[in-house]
């Protein structure tokens, strides 16, 4: 009875994953109160116990109790989750996700509502019309101006060390397909992609690069071609001189009522979008239909789906962001919800190579890094905006970079070594 009040010793086994970090696997005998800090000390202490030579360096870890990092003292998770003190709690640990360091800060003219990065190079969209192309480390590249209204969406289609092809998307109803010459630093637009008959929103390139899909203010999904047509060279060079071809959509999606705010595709067939209807779409391009939907109870601004998980993150107005399940038949079911943001969450992504993080940003002037076993507080904040933040990116593992409306491009370097870490740095 003494464990019920937080107090007196409940049974352990210690586990991990991490194989170079594995303790005797005994029944340990632990004070109910413990919180992380304890518990790393006593995981370090028997590392060190159990270590043949003098090797042994502290590592910062964090725990798993029922699927979920403890966040306060045992006692108070156990019986939050109605476990039995009298049980043995199995705890699992993993090295602790190093805290992403600031990097440089990327200074526009305007608004930043749009980053996407590719290797070393980062793209970004303003209010003032513009495209920006940066290195990674600062360096302005180019200004490309082209759209009549404010970018709200920029996405790279393919990058080498010779040319790059990326889309931008604008409240002006367009999409423009670009080709930059990385060499000479020139860019030309190739297609002016026409049909939306409001602003577009979002914009996503297929797995196979020759397709792209924008979602818009109109309620429409639109799927293009992302194709380059080297062999027309007499209406090309024609095109060139009236800025670009116009290109109209391959196939056109009916089904949101109001403005598709996200768009992801999920494999070469498949896509799924959020709207601020509340609900999210995943669709089947080979039946040019829906193949699943699920409801929410909130306008959704952003959504985020991980090819390592198969889950769905959600960004909303009321500061929280939400974990789906699409696979079940409950998908409308929230699996988890985070807790930490102060105003409306604008903006969100999964890791591409870490299974359980996700990173996200919020009109409170802030990013938040999280781990999707950790509702009630993030991994990390990621501070520097000095206002709203509008678009997050994780595309290359090594660097997380935020865009926001104190005309700045935030850059986070991950300081986790990333495997092949290497070709990343062409964005090949």
């Amino acid at each position: 009875m003494e464990a019920e009040n937080g107090e007196g010793q409940v049974q352990v086994h210690l586990k991990t994953k991490q194989e170079q970090y594995g303790v005797p696997d005994v029944p340990y005998s632990i004070d109910a109160t413990v919180a992380t800090t304890e518990l790393n000390t006593f995981v370090n202490t028997l590392l060190e116990q159990t270590s043949t030579d003098d090797s042994h360096r502290t590592v910062e870890f964090d725990f798993l109790v029922f699927d979920e990092y403890l966040r306060g003292r045992l006692c108070d998770h156990l019986r939050e989750k109605a476990i039995s003190f009298e049980d043995a709690i199995e705890i699992e640990y993993v090295e602790r996700f190093p805290a992403p360091e600031p990097q440089d800060c990327l200074l526009h003219d305007d608004w930043v509502s749009a980053v996407k990065t590719c290797g070393k190079w980062v793209l970004t969209g303003c209010y003032d019309n513009t495209i920006n192309i940066w290195t990674i480390k600062g360096k302005h590249v180019l200004t490309i101006p082209g759209h009549s209204m404010p970018i709200k969406a920029v996405s790279w289609v393919s990058l080498d060390e010779e040319r790059g092809k990326f889309i931008s998307c604008s409240q002006d109803q367009t999409a423009m397909l670009w080709e930059w010459m990385v060499e000479t630093n020139s860019v030309e637009c190739v297609s002016v992609c026409k049909g939306h008959e409001r602003g577009i929103d979002c914009v996503d390139v297929s797995p196979t690069k020759d397709r792209f899909a924008t979602g818009s203010w109109d309620t429409m999904l639109k799927i293009w071609s992302a194709e380059i047509n080297e062999s027309a060279e007499g209406s090309t060079k024609k095109a060139k001189l009236e800025g670009g071809s116009t290109r109209t959509p391959i196939m056109t999606l009916q089904g949101h009522r109001e403005c598709i705010s996200a768009v992801q595709w999920m494999d070469k067939d498949t896509l799924l979008t959020s709207s601020w209807d509340h609900t999210m779409k995943v669709w089947d391009l080979n039946m040019e239909g829906i193949k699943t939907e699920i409801s929410t109870n909130k306008s959704i601004f952003d959504a985020s789906y991980s090819n390592l998980n198969h889950l769905i993150v959600t960004a909303s107005a009321d500061k929280n962001i939400r974990l789906y399940d699409p696979r079940t038949n409950h998908g409308s079911v929230v699996r988890n919800t985070y807790l930490g943001h102060q105003q409306w969450v604008e903006t969100i992504m999964w890791s591409t190579t870490e299974e359980y993080l996700f990173v996200s940003g919020s009109y409170d002037n802030q990013n938040k890094l999280w781990d999707c076993r950790s509702p009630k507080a993030p991994l990390y904040d990621l501070i520097g905006h000095g206002d709203k933040v509008l678009d997050i990116d994780w595309s290359n593992p090594k660097y997380i970079v935020s865009g926001g409306s104190d005309n700045t491009v935030r850059v986070y370097k991950s300081r986790k070594a990333v495997n092949g870490g290497s070709k990343m740095e062409t964005g090949k």
